[in-house]
């Protein structure tokens, strides 16, 4: 198991083939970790692995990754993990790749970072809807109420903090509409269909991006393969020239 460490911060991450480097940020809410990638529609560090140099990793206090717990920490928390994360790999710059809430975590690092990132796949991203609001804070406080069991170096009151600099926005909540609609980075649009996924944010990233592609059906059985070979093309398209 590979562990990248940073004064009180352990991150895991596992590697996969070679060639331009793809970061991934996996599904699972609060919980984001390697494991979930098998779980997925398709498996980006079996599929992808053949054409690029894939790196999966557990965010900070899922999986095998931990940190500290702050009031203070919110979406630029985890962004730091990933710039700091390329730097101990020396890789200057990346292509990224998010399901679920990767797709928000891939759009902080392009806005934090932007020279380190040459396009994006946001497979699912999560966003605010009328309806899902009670659903993000629920899976919040159960993946702490999970953290709690095992450590004792944080209280209520830093949680709730920490949740509301997470969920308390809007949109995709790590980034603004005016940010997207001037990100020039390519960005590739794998529609979600359900409570954290909503249809209706997929269409409006598109809709403000400048140089986006939307797919819509990409995650049924008969659709994966088209939808492996659109990302991979898509990924290969956008790699810079040397």
């Amino acid at each position: 198991m590979a562990l990248f460490k940073q004064g009180e911060i352990s991150i895991h991450y596992e590697e996969y083939g070679s060639g331009f480097p793809l970061l991934l940020f996996a599904p699972g809410g609060m919980r984001s970790s390697i494991e979930f990638w098998p779980k997925s529609p398709f498996d980006p560090t079996a599929e992808l692995a053949s054409s690029f140099r894939v790196i999966a990793m557990d965010q900070r206090n899922a999986g095998s990754s931990r940190a500290p717990i702050r009031a203070s920490d919110s979406w630029d928390a985890y962004t730091r993990d990933h710039i700091a994360l390329l730097d101990h790999l020396k890789i200057p710059r990346c292509h990224v790749m998010g399901g679920c809430i990767g797709s928000s975590y891939c759009l902080s690092l392009i806005k934090m970072a932007p020279g380190r990132v040459s396009a994006a796949v946001l497979q699912n991203p999560i966003g605010l809807s009328a309806e899902n609001r009670s659903a993000f804070n629920e899976m919040f406080d159960g993946w702490a109420k999970a953290l709690k069991r095992e450590r004792s170096d944080f209280d209520d009151a830093m949680l709730a903090s920490f949740r509301e600099n997470m969920y308390a926005g809007d949109f995709v909540f790590s980034v603004s509409r005016d940010f997207v609609r001037a990100c020039t980075h390519p960005l590739l649009i794998l529609a979600g269909n359900d409570l954290y996924h909503p249809t209706p944010i997929a269409k409006e990233i598109a809709e403000l991006a400048p140089n986006a592609e939307l797919v819509m059906n990409w995650k049924e059985p008969e659709a994966v393969r088209e939808t492996v070979a659109k990302v991979r093309a898509f990924l290969e398209k956008n790699r810079p020239k040397q």
